[in-house]
């Protein structure tokens, strides 16, 4: 008798709950730390920055989950903590590898095991491409290849790959990512 009442009691205190928090948040007044400002090397200024409004206000979901700065690449999608433009770069250029994972928060694409076409059905080849950056810099993406051919019983084994083609991995995806920017594209 006291489990099947507890049941039903969940799915109220939860909603109760949900409810409680939503509105205790469009009140808020969502005030920011000191930022540094450095004037010149020896002197750092603080500046207060603060935001007042609500929820529903004119940057909306934006002020709680990111923020909107298109320099940043934020766009509309500012909820990604990283630059949005390496982000859409990066699967628009692994777009013919299979997928096998893509973390937006965290900023780490892995694709699975790819076989090119045209190549040797011995060769396979696997990324992990890490965006590391919210501006839109060469030093904030890393890709790491991995290639496994097959030995003569079937079984993959690594094998080395060039050290330039990650790097040129890397261009061809800032290369995209800088033709969205100047096209403006923002989903």
């Amino acid at each position: 008798m006291p489990i099947m009442s507890l049941r039903l009691k969940i799915p109220t205190i939860l909603t109760v709950l949900f409810a409680s928090f939503a509105v205790a948040g469009c009140g808020l007044d969502f005030t920011h730390d000191p930022i540094p400002v450095a004037k010149n090397k020896s002197e750092r200024v603080y500046e207060k920055t603060t935001k007042h409004g609500t929820i529903f206000g004119p940057d909306g979901l934006n002020s709680i989950f990111g923020n909107n700065n298109s320099e940043l690449g934020g766009g509309a999608g500012g909820a990604v903590p990283v630059n949005s433009y390496l982000w859409r770069a990066t699967l628009d250029t692994l777009s013919f590898m299979p997928l096998a994972s893509a973390d937006p928060f965290g900023g780490v694409v892995i694709t699975d095991w790819y076989a090119p076409p045209g190549g040797s059905s011995a060769d396979r080849f696997k990324m992990t491409v890490y965006i590391l950056s919210r501006e839109l810099r060469a030093d904030g993406l890393r890709v790491a290849l991995f290639r496994q051919t097959q030995d003569p019983n079937g079984q993959w084994v690594e094998a080395e790959v060039d050290g330039s083609t990650p790097v040129e991995l890397e261009n061809a995806i800032l290369t995209r990512a800088r033709e969205m920017r100047i096209a403006g594209f923002v989903e």
